[in-house]
Protein backbone atom coordinates (compact mmCIF):
# COMPACT_ATOMS: atom_id res chain seq x y z
CA UNK A 1 0.00 0.00 0.00
CA UNK A 2 3.14 2.60 1.02
CA UNK A 3 4.30 1.79 -2.69
CA UNK A 4 0.98 3.93 -4.05
CA UNK A 5 1.01 6.27 -1.88
CA UNK A 6 2.12 9.21 -3.84
CA UNK A 7 -1.26 8.69 -5.95
CA UNK A 8 -2.62 9.46 -2.53
CA UNK A 9 -0.89 12.42 -2.51
CA UNK A 10 -2.39 13.60 -6.23
CA UNK A 11 -5.80 12.48 -5.30
CA UNK A 12 -5.27 14.72 -2.45
CA UNK A 13 -4.32 17.66 -4.53
CA UNK A 14 -7.39 17.15 -5.95
CA UNK A 15 -9.44 17.66 -3.23
CA UNK A 16 -7.28 20.61 -2.47
CA UNK A 17 -8.27 22.29 -5.36
CA UNK A 18 -12.09 21.07 -5.48
CA UNK A 19 -12.80 22.95 -2.52
CA UNK A 20 -10.88 26.10 -3.00
CA UNK A 21 -10.99 26.84 -6.66
CA UNK A 22 -14.69 25.17 -6.95
CA UNK A 23 -16.19 27.28 -3.75
CA UNK A 24 -14.47 30.69 -4.98
CA UNK A 25 -14.43 30.71 -8.49
CA UNK A 26 -17.46 28.79 -9.80
CA UNK A 27 -19.69 28.25 -6.78
CA UNK A 28 -20.12 31.71 -6.16
CA UNK A 29 -21.40 32.48 -9.51
CA UNK A 30 -24.95 30.98 -9.27
CA UNK A 31 -25.40 33.13 -5.97
CA UNK A 32 -25.29 36.19 -8.82
CA UNK A 33 -28.74 36.53 -9.92
CA UNK A 34 -29.50 36.89 -6.25
CA UNK A 35 -26.95 39.26 -5.24
CA UNK A 36 -27.93 41.78 -8.17
CA UNK A 37 -31.76 41.75 -7.19
CA UNK A 38 -31.38 42.07 -3.19
CA UNK A 39 -28.78 44.98 -3.59
CA UNK A 40 -29.56 46.47 -7.51
CA UNK A 41 -25.59 46.48 -8.40
CA UNK A 42 -24.48 46.69 -11.92
CA UNK A 43 -22.78 43.51 -13.44
CA UNK A 44 -19.42 45.50 -13.43
CA UNK A 45 -20.32 46.72 -9.74
CA UNK A 46 -20.46 43.17 -8.61
CA UNK A 47 -17.43 41.19 -10.99
CA UNK A 48 -15.13 44.02 -9.90
CA UNK A 49 -15.45 41.07 -6.13
CA UNK A 50 -13.32 39.29 -8.47
CA UNK A 51 -10.79 41.11 -10.28
CA UNK A 52 -10.04 42.23 -6.21
CA UNK A 53 -9.76 38.26 -5.35
CA UNK A 54 -7.37 37.47 -8.26
CA UNK A 55 -5.05 40.62 -8.64
CA UNK A 56 -4.55 40.63 -4.78
CA UNK A 57 -3.95 36.63 -5.21
CA UNK A 58 -1.29 36.97 -8.51
CA UNK A 59 0.57 40.05 -6.10
CA UNK A 60 0.85 37.79 -3.31
CA UNK A 61 1.92 34.55 -4.63
CA UNK A 62 5.49 35.37 -6.06
CA UNK A 63 6.09 36.71 -2.68
CA UNK A 64 4.32 32.89 -1.04
CA UNK A 65 6.02 31.55 -3.71
CA UNK A 66 9.25 31.42 -1.34
CA UNK A 67 7.76 30.51 1.79
CA UNK A 68 6.25 27.71 -0.18
CA UNK A 69 10.00 26.79 -1.47
CA UNK A 70 10.90 26.95 2.46
CA UNK A 71 8.46 25.69 4.71
CA UNK A 72 6.49 23.34 2.30
CA UNK A 73 2.65 22.90 1.32
CA UNK A 74 0.96 21.73 4.42
CA UNK A 75 0.81 24.22 7.13
CA UNK A 76 -0.13 26.75 3.83
CA UNK A 77 -3.24 24.32 2.65
CA UNK A 78 -4.64 24.05 6.46
CA UNK A 79 -4.39 27.89 6.86
CA UNK A 80 -6.46 28.71 3.33
CA UNK A 81 -9.11 26.05 3.91
CA UNK A 82 -9.85 27.29 7.62
CA UNK A 83 -10.50 30.89 6.34
CA UNK A 84 -12.06 30.16 3.17
CA UNK A 85 -14.58 28.49 6.13
CA UNK A 86 -15.10 32.05 7.98
CA UNK A 87 -15.26 33.88 4.96
CA UNK A 88 -18.00 31.17 3.37
CA UNK A 89 -19.59 32.05 6.61
CA UNK A 90 -19.14 36.10 6.76
CA UNK A 91 -20.49 35.90 2.99
CA UNK A 92 -24.26 34.89 4.51
CA UNK A 93 -24.02 38.13 6.25
CA UNK A 94 -22.75 40.67 4.03
CA UNK A 95 -24.97 44.16 3.96
CA UNK A 96 -22.72 46.41 1.21
CA UNK A 97 -20.09 46.56 -1.76
CA UNK A 98 -17.44 47.43 0.95
CA UNK A 99 -18.26 44.01 3.03
CA UNK A 100 -18.38 41.95 -0.55
CA UNK A 101 -15.13 43.27 -1.70
CA UNK A 102 -13.21 42.63 1.84
CA UNK A 103 -14.50 39.23 1.90
CA UNK A 104 -12.96 38.71 -1.44
CA UNK A 105 -9.51 40.42 -0.31
CA UNK A 106 -9.67 37.04 2.24
CA UNK A 107 -10.23 35.09 -0.59
CA UNK A 108 -6.95 35.95 -2.27
CA UNK A 109 -5.40 35.02 0.22
CA UNK A 110 -7.04 31.32 0.32
CA UNK A 111 -6.03 31.20 -3.21
CA UNK A 112 -2.42 31.26 -3.13
CA UNK A 113 -2.40 29.53 0.39
CA UNK A 114 -4.37 26.54 -0.81
CA UNK A 115 -4.74 27.39 -4.96
CA UNK A 116 -3.17 25.80 -8.14
CA UNK A 117 0.78 26.88 -7.07
CA UNK A 118 0.58 24.91 -4.00
CA UNK A 119 -1.33 22.01 -5.44
CA UNK A 120 1.18 21.64 -8.32
CA UNK A 121 4.42 21.60 -6.05
CA UNK A 122 2.64 19.66 -3.29
CA UNK A 123 1.87 17.05 -6.18
CA UNK A 124 4.96 17.53 -8.33
CA UNK A 125 7.08 16.20 -4.78
CA UNK A 126 5.79 13.21 -5.34
CA UNK A 127 6.65 12.09 -8.50
CA UNK A 128 9.90 12.03 -10.33
CA UNK A 129 7.90 9.81 -13.25
CA UNK A 130 4.53 9.82 -14.41
CA UNK A 131 4.26 13.64 -12.83
CA UNK A 132 2.36 14.78 -16.03
CA UNK A 133 -0.40 11.75 -15.05
CA UNK A 134 -0.52 12.94 -11.36
CA UNK A 135 -0.46 16.97 -11.69
CA UNK A 136 -3.74 16.20 -14.41
CA UNK A 137 -5.21 14.21 -11.68
CA UNK A 138 -4.69 17.07 -8.64
CA UNK A 139 -5.83 19.62 -11.41
CA UNK A 140 -9.17 17.97 -12.15
CA UNK A 141 -9.78 19.14 -8.88
CA UNK A 142 -10.50 22.40 -10.33
CA UNK A 143 -12.87 21.34 -13.07
CA UNK A 144 -15.08 19.36 -10.73
CA UNK A 145 -15.30 21.83 -8.07
CA UNK A 146 -16.95 23.77 -11.04
CA UNK A 147 -19.10 20.75 -11.51
CA UNK A 148 -19.98 20.23 -8.16
CA UNK A 149 -20.44 23.59 -6.47
CA UNK A 150 -23.05 25.31 -8.85
CA UNK A 151 -25.30 22.60 -8.85
CA UNK A 152 -24.94 22.18 -5.07
CA UNK A 153 -25.72 26.48 -4.91
CA UNK A 154 -29.10 25.98 -6.94
CA UNK A 155 -30.14 23.12 -5.16
CA UNK A 156 -29.96 24.95 -1.57
CA UNK A 157 -31.18 27.89 -2.93
CA UNK A 158 -34.53 26.05 -4.45
CA UNK A 159 -34.75 25.62 -0.18
CA UNK A 160 -33.94 28.28 1.34
CA UNK A 161 -32.32 32.15 0.67
CA UNK A 162 -28.75 32.67 -0.37
CA UNK A 163 -27.78 33.85 3.06
CA UNK A 164 -28.93 30.56 4.47
CA UNK A 165 -26.89 28.75 1.78
CA UNK A 166 -24.34 30.47 2.06
CA UNK A 167 -23.61 29.33 5.77
CA UNK A 168 -24.57 25.96 5.11
CA UNK A 169 -21.56 25.86 2.32
CA UNK A 170 -19.55 27.01 5.34
CA UNK A 171 -18.86 23.74 6.16
CA UNK A 172 -17.97 21.61 3.69
CA UNK A 173 -14.06 23.48 3.63
CA UNK A 174 -14.68 22.64 7.44
CA UNK A 175 -14.92 19.01 7.06
CA UNK A 176 -12.57 19.16 4.61
CA UNK A 177 -9.86 20.33 6.77
CA UNK A 178 -9.94 17.85 9.13
CA UNK A 179 -9.27 14.99 6.14
CA UNK A 180 -6.64 17.69 4.36
CA UNK A 181 -4.97 17.59 8.56
CA UNK A 182 -4.73 13.76 8.47
CA UNK A 183 -3.60 13.27 5.39
CA UNK A 184 -1.83 16.31 3.93
CA UNK A 185 2.06 15.33 3.93
CA UNK A 186 5.45 15.79 2.32
CA UNK A 187 7.67 13.51 1.12
CA UNK A 188 10.99 12.73 3.83
CA UNK A 189 14.06 11.34 3.00
CA UNK A 190 13.78 8.39 6.06
CA UNK A 191 10.21 8.15 4.83
CA UNK A 192 7.98 6.96 1.61
CA UNK A 193 10.32 8.13 -1.49
CA UNK A 194 8.65 9.57 -4.63
CA UNK A 195 7.04 7.64 -7.36
CA UNK A 196 10.10 7.12 -10.02
CA UNK A 197 12.48 8.01 -7.03
CA UNK A 198 14.32 4.34 -7.32
CA UNK A 199 13.66 4.41 -11.14
CA UNK A 200 11.25 1.39 -11.04
CA UNK A 201 8.62 2.41 -9.04
CA UNK A 202 6.55 3.57 -11.77
CA UNK A 203 6.41 -0.19 -13.07
CA UNK A 204 10.10 -0.43 -14.77
CA UNK A 205 9.95 2.49 -16.91
CA UNK A 206 12.74 5.30 -16.39
CA UNK A 207 12.01 8.60 -15.46
CA UNK A 208 11.89 11.16 -17.76
CA UNK A 209 15.43 12.88 -18.61
CA UNK A 210 13.41 16.14 -17.46
CA UNK A 211 13.84 14.96 -13.78
CA UNK A 212 17.46 14.06 -14.17
CA UNK A 213 18.78 17.34 -15.37
CA UNK A 214 19.80 20.17 -13.44
CA UNK A 215 17.49 23.10 -11.98
CA UNK A 216 17.58 26.50 -13.47
CA UNK A 217 17.24 29.06 -10.46
CA UNK A 218 14.74 32.14 -10.71
CA UNK A 219 16.54 34.55 -12.06
CA UNK A 220 17.98 32.50 -14.92
CA UNK A 221 14.29 31.25 -15.75
CA UNK A 222 13.45 35.13 -16.31
CA UNK A 223 15.59 35.75 -18.74
CA UNK A 224 14.24 32.68 -20.96
CA UNK A 225 11.81 32.66 -23.71
CA UNK A 226 9.93 29.72 -22.49
CA UNK A 227 8.88 31.89 -19.51
CA UNK A 228 8.23 34.90 -20.96
CA UNK A 229 6.09 32.74 -23.49
CA UNK A 230 4.29 30.47 -20.49
CA UNK A 231 3.62 33.96 -19.13
CA UNK A 232 1.96 35.44 -21.60
CA UNK A 233 -0.11 32.69 -22.66
CA UNK A 234 -1.36 31.95 -19.29
CA UNK A 235 -2.20 35.97 -19.02
CA UNK A 236 -4.17 35.68 -22.56
CA UNK A 237 -6.29 32.14 -22.08
CA UNK A 238 -6.98 33.13 -17.96
CA UNK A 239 -8.08 36.38 -19.31
CA UNK A 240 -10.19 34.21 -21.61
CA UNK A 241 -11.10 31.11 -19.33
CA UNK A 242 -11.91 33.24 -16.19
CA UNK A 243 -14.14 36.08 -18.40
CA UNK A 244 -16.30 32.84 -19.64
CA UNK A 245 -16.49 30.88 -16.29
CA UNK A 246 -17.51 34.23 -14.09
CA UNK A 247 -19.83 35.45 -16.37
CA UNK A 248 -21.41 32.20 -17.88
CA UNK A 249 -24.35 31.40 -15.71
CA UNK A 250 -25.84 35.11 -16.36
CA UNK A 251 -25.20 35.33 -20.30
CA UNK A 252 -27.23 31.91 -20.12
CA UNK A 253 -30.01 33.37 -18.54
CA UNK A 254 -30.04 36.38 -20.80
CA UNK A 255 -30.20 33.47 -23.57
CA UNK A 256 -33.73 32.37 -21.96
CA UNK A 257 -31.96 29.06 -19.76
CA UNK A 258 -33.67 28.30 -16.72
CA UNK A 259 -31.09 28.67 -13.67
CA UNK A 260 -30.52 24.94 -13.42
CA UNK A 261 -30.03 24.77 -17.26
CA UNK A 262 -27.44 27.39 -16.96
CA UNK A 263 -25.83 25.48 -14.04
CA UNK A 264 -25.78 22.55 -16.40
CA UNK A 265 -24.04 24.85 -19.12
CA UNK A 266 -21.48 25.56 -16.23
CA UNK A 267 -21.36 21.87 -15.29
CA UNK A 268 -20.73 20.32 -18.76
CA UNK A 269 -17.83 23.28 -18.95
CA UNK A 270 -16.23 21.84 -16.16
CA UNK A 271 -16.51 18.65 -16.28
CA UNK A 272 -15.21 18.51 -19.98
CA UNK A 273 -12.27 20.68 -18.43
CA UNK A 274 -12.16 17.77 -15.74
CA UNK A 275 -11.55 15.21 -18.88
CA UNK A 276 -8.52 17.68 -20.59
CA UNK A 277 -6.67 17.71 -17.41
CA UNK A 278 -6.56 14.02 -16.98
CA UNK A 279 -6.69 13.37 -20.85
CA UNK A 280 -3.74 15.64 -21.46
CA UNK A 281 -1.60 14.93 -18.52
CA UNK A 282 -1.47 11.37 -19.63
CA UNK A 283 -1.05 12.28 -23.77
CA UNK A 284 2.19 14.89 -22.20
CA UNK A 285 3.48 11.43 -20.95
CA UNK A 286 3.71 9.84 -24.19
CA UNK A 287 3.51 12.61 -26.57
CA UNK A 288 6.19 15.70 -26.24
CA UNK A 289 4.49 18.11 -23.90
CA UNK A 290 4.98 20.85 -26.43
CA UNK A 291 2.79 19.43 -29.25
CA UNK A 292 -0.02 18.54 -26.47
CA UNK A 293 0.37 22.32 -25.84
CA UNK A 294 -0.31 22.79 -29.03
CA UNK A 295 -3.37 21.00 -29.51
CA UNK A 296 -4.93 22.21 -26.04
CA UNK A 297 -5.02 25.63 -27.27
CA UNK A 298 -6.48 24.87 -30.93
CA UNK A 299 -9.38 23.04 -29.64
CA UNK A 300 -10.05 25.59 -26.74
CA UNK A 301 -9.86 28.34 -29.57
CA UNK A 302 -12.68 26.45 -31.83
CA UNK A 303 -15.02 26.51 -29.02
CA UNK A 304 -14.34 30.06 -28.36
CA UNK A 305 -15.32 30.62 -31.83
CA UNK A 306 -18.53 29.20 -31.64
CA UNK A 307 -19.05 30.62 -28.82
CA UNK A 308 -18.68 34.63 -30.16
CA UNK A 309 -21.42 33.34 -32.62
CA UNK A 310 -24.05 34.11 -29.32
CA UNK A 311 -26.03 31.45 -30.96
CA UNK A 312 -28.27 29.39 -28.10
CA UNK A 313 -28.32 26.36 -29.56
CA UNK A 314 -24.66 25.97 -30.44
CA UNK A 315 -23.83 26.88 -26.91
CA UNK A 316 -23.47 23.13 -25.62
CA UNK A 317 -20.97 22.52 -28.67
CA UNK A 318 -18.98 25.60 -27.39
CA UNK A 319 -18.60 25.10 -23.92
CA UNK A 320 -17.78 21.37 -24.51
CA UNK A 321 -14.81 22.37 -26.42
CA UNK A 322 -13.60 25.06 -24.81
CA UNK A 323 -13.55 23.69 -21.38
CA UNK A 324 -11.80 20.54 -23.14
CA UNK A 325 -9.16 22.79 -24.05
CA UNK A 326 -9.27 24.64 -21.09
CA UNK A 327 -8.30 21.99 -18.93
CA UNK A 328 -5.00 20.56 -20.88
CA UNK A 329 -4.01 23.92 -20.87
CA UNK A 330 -3.91 24.03 -17.01
CA UNK A 331 -2.45 20.73 -16.99
CA UNK A 332 -0.09 22.06 -19.46
CA UNK A 333 1.64 25.35 -18.00
CA UNK A 334 2.18 23.61 -14.84
CA UNK A 335 3.62 20.77 -15.70
CA UNK A 336 6.07 22.63 -19.07
CA UNK A 337 7.20 25.18 -16.37
CA UNK A 338 7.98 22.46 -14.02
CA UNK A 339 9.97 20.61 -16.63
CA UNK A 340 11.39 23.42 -18.57
CA UNK A 341 12.75 25.01 -14.68
CA UNK A 342 12.87 22.24 -11.99
CA UNK A 343 11.26 22.50 -8.84
CA UNK A 344 13.83 24.35 -6.65
CA UNK A 345 12.76 27.40 -7.59
CA UNK A 346 9.22 26.06 -8.87
CA UNK A 347 7.17 28.57 -5.97
CA UNK A 348 9.01 31.64 -7.34
CA UNK A 349 8.61 30.72 -11.34
CA UNK A 350 5.12 29.83 -10.73
CA UNK A 351 4.26 32.47 -8.47
CA UNK A 352 5.24 35.37 -10.69
CA UNK A 353 3.27 33.53 -13.65
CA UNK A 354 0.23 33.77 -11.36
CA UNK A 355 1.48 37.45 -10.62
CA UNK A 356 0.64 38.29 -14.19
CA UNK A 357 -2.11 35.84 -14.98
CA UNK A 358 -4.58 36.68 -12.01
CA UNK A 359 -4.28 39.99 -12.93
CA UNK A 360 -5.39 39.95 -16.51
CA UNK A 361 -7.96 36.65 -15.19
CA UNK A 362 -9.46 39.69 -12.96
CA UNK A 363 -9.77 42.23 -15.57
CA UNK A 364 -10.88 39.01 -17.81
CA UNK A 365 -14.24 38.60 -15.33
CA UNK A 366 -14.83 42.67 -15.07
CA UNK A 367 -14.18 43.70 -18.25
CA UNK A 368 -16.63 41.28 -19.81
CA UNK A 369 -19.41 42.59 -17.31
CA UNK A 370 -18.32 46.12 -18.06
CA UNK A 371 -18.55 45.87 -22.35
CA UNK A 372 -22.24 43.89 -21.31
CA UNK A 373 -23.04 47.08 -19.19
CA UNK A 374 -22.36 49.25 -21.98
CA UNK A 375 -23.37 47.43 -25.20
CA UNK A 376 -26.53 44.89 -23.27
CA UNK A 377 -24.54 41.99 -24.81
CA UNK A 378 -21.43 39.96 -24.47
CA UNK A 379 -21.07 39.54 -28.44
CA UNK A 380 -17.86 42.29 -28.34
CA UNK A 381 -16.37 40.16 -25.42
CA UNK A 382 -16.62 37.10 -26.34
CA UNK A 383 -14.91 37.96 -29.66
CA UNK A 384 -11.96 39.35 -27.60
CA UNK A 385 -11.82 36.39 -26.03
CA UNK A 386 -11.95 34.38 -29.42
CA UNK A 387 -8.73 36.57 -30.82
CA UNK A 388 -6.69 36.31 -27.24
CA UNK A 389 -6.62 32.55 -27.68
CA UNK A 390 -5.68 32.72 -31.01
CA UNK A 391 -3.05 34.52 -30.08
CA UNK A 392 -2.12 32.69 -27.11
CA UNK A 393 -2.01 29.47 -29.66
CA UNK A 394 0.96 31.44 -32.20
CA UNK A 395 2.58 32.35 -28.82
CA UNK A 396 2.69 29.01 -27.90
CA UNK A 397 4.73 27.51 -30.74
CA UNK A 398 7.95 29.33 -29.55
CA UNK A 399 8.03 27.09 -26.11
CA UNK A 400 11.44 25.15 -25.53
CA UNK A 401 13.34 22.85 -23.37
CA UNK A 402 15.10 25.41 -21.32
CA UNK A 403 16.80 22.66 -19.06
CA UNK A 404 17.51 20.64 -21.71
CA UNK A 405 18.96 23.32 -24.09
CA UNK A 406 21.02 24.71 -20.87
CA UNK A 407 22.85 21.37 -20.06
CA UNK A 408 23.75 20.90 -24.03
CA UNK A 409 25.77 24.26 -24.05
Amino acid sequence: MKRYYPWLMAIMGMLVLLVSNGMIITGLTVFDESLLKEFGWSRSELKLRDLITLVLAGWIAPFLGAVIDRVGPRKLILAGIALLAALYYAYAHVQSLTHLYLIHAGFAAVLVAAGLNVAVIFVSQWFVARRGTAIGIALVGTSLGGMVFPKFGVHLMQGMNWRAAFAWEAIVPLAFLVLAYLFVRSPRPDGIQPWGADRTGNGGAVPTAAGLLPDIDYRDALRTRTFWVLAFVAMTTFFSIMAVSANLFLHMRDLGFEPAQAGNGLGLMFGLAMLGKFLFGFLADVLPAKRVFLMNLAVMAIGALILATMRADLIWYSLALFGLGWGGLYTMIQLLAVNAFGLSSAGKILGTITLLDATTAGLGIWVTAKIFDVTHSYHSAFVLICALVVLALLAATLVRDERARQSAT
